[in-house]
């Protein structure tokens, strides 16, 4: 083709790719027209990838009025590419659109998308605030509305890009947006798709009746504790160590097992060694009593190996924290006893009663039982020590604790409505997804 009709005749092919196809009720259907619509793509894809001087200005609302995603990303690449032209046609509207499209059950439409949003956000600075502007709208529909929206894994990720662009210090803005967006993200049942990581906000929405993200929010903490400053440590340990006491109680077994393979984690421990004075009193009486009352004998071996770690860090700390447990104990069991005889005294008192004969026979219920859920919790620091160290050095033993203490990654119900969907999209013959409209 002479240069002079060059343009003439790639208008005419973007113009020509404008049909669409049905690939999804009747794939089979049209397929000599959807082979040359594939092979103009392709030609048109090449053309602009290995030829300068090839994009002129009639070319820009053609190409942005046929949005195909490989083409229009390999658009916005080339070298010829000219912002100050194509904003006229990619404008706010535009991006409104294409954000829309992340909602798409396929994720390679989606991995397109995050290109091309990426790519404009760096190439258009008109539009940057705009496009974070409504990033923030999907992301407020998804937490306080709808939970469910298919693209903000990808969403996320170009967030992640654009926030380390960030200047110092912080806008406002981007204040808000961490504490509007990110952190209130945790609420959301499909955590399993994004992982923002600021401790506070963890423990405020740590989940309750929930235990595989449980164990997510476990795995994402030891994540930011492997990177924490000592001094950021401080801050956080108190409450932190007070959620993952009552962890280590859950019955859900994965749940405290996770707990307690921070023991395992040699920074985390010398994180626990220099403020040992704090965390151990703490952790102790939540260790101490599942030792005796866990129903999982996994969990005592690890509880056992966790004591002793602590015994062996200071062991005037540990007994003293032993004692005060024990003294606690006693002043619950003393409790306990003036309630049960102040109970003695009531029910004695209606007894007196002359119509106590008649609601006695009625009645079903039977006196105050005391319950000693704890076991023997009156050891000595010594018969303590003796005991952490036999049980630890089982556990040690014992072959089905020979395995790894490698992290353990909750296992999430998966979203049987998502996957059908996928599957009806993700056909073996089906091309990659071309048309964005």
């Amino acid at each position: 083709v002479p240069p002079a009709d060059q343009e003439k005749l790639f208008i005419q092919k973007l113009r020509q790719c404008c049909v669409l196809f049905d690939f999804v009720s009747d794939p089979l259907s049209d397929l000599k027209w959807k082979e040359v619509k594939r092979a103009a793509l392709s030609e048109m894809v090449e053309y602009i990838t290995h030829n300068r001087n090839v994009i002129t200005e009639p070319l820009y609302p053609e190409v942005v009025h046929m949005l195909v995603y490989e083409f229009f990303l390999r658009f916005l690449e080339s070298a010829d590419f000219q912002p100050n032209i194509a904003k006229k046609y990619i404008d706010q509207k535009f991006v409104l659109q294409l954000l829309e499209l992340f909602d798409s059950e396929d994720p390679r439409e989606r991995d397109f998308l995050k290109t091309t949003l990426h790519r404009i956000y760096g190439k258009f600075l008109g539009l940057r605030a705009y496009i974070r502007k409504q990033i923030n709208n999907i992301f407020y529909r998804f937490i306080y509305e709808t939970e469910h929206h298919n693209g903000i894994a990808e969403l996320l990720e170009i967030l992640g890009s654009i926030i380390n662009g960030f200047a110092l210090p912080l806008k406002e803005e981007h204040k808000i947006f961490l504490l509007k967006v990110l952190l209130p993200l945790h609420k959301v049942k499909s955590l399993s798709v994004y992982h923002p990581q600021v401790v506070m906000a963890l423990l405020k929405y740590w989940p309750k009746t929930h235990s595989p993200k449980e164990v997510m929010f476990l795995n994402e903490l030891e994540e930011i504790l492997d990177v924490i400053e000592p001094s950021e440590f401080v801050k956080i340990m108190e409450p932190l160590f007070r959620q993952l006491a009552k962890c280590v109680s859950s019955p859900h077994f994965q749940v405290a097992e996770r707990a307690l393979y921070y023991w395992n984690n040699e920074y985390i421990m010398s994180l626990i060694s220099d403020n040992a004075a704090k965390i151990l009193p703490i952790m102790f009486p939540s260790l101490y009593r599942n030792s005796k009352t866990h129903w999982n004998k996994t969990i005592h071996g690890l509880i056992y190996n966790a004591l002793k770690l602590f015994m062996e860090m200071n062991q005037k700390l540990f007994d003293d924290c032993t004692q005060q447990f024990k003294a606690e104990k006693l002043k619950e069991k003393l409790k306990m006893k003036e309630r049960e005889e102040a109970w003695v005294k009531i029910e004695n008192l209606a007894k007196a009663n002359p119509q106590y004969a008649v609601y006695s026979q009625a009645s079903t219920i039977s006196g105050p039982v005391a319950m000693e859920t704890d076991g023997p919790l009156f050891e000595d620091a010594q018969m303590l020590r003796k005991t952490v160290n036999e049980e630890a050095r089982q556990a040690q033993k014992d072959p089905k604790k020979e395995r790894p203490l490698a992290r353990r990654k909750s296992e999430l119900p998966q979203d049987l409505h998502a996957k059908s969907a996928l599957e009806a999209h993700g056909r073996a013959e089906e091309p990659a997804p071309q048309d964005g409209r």
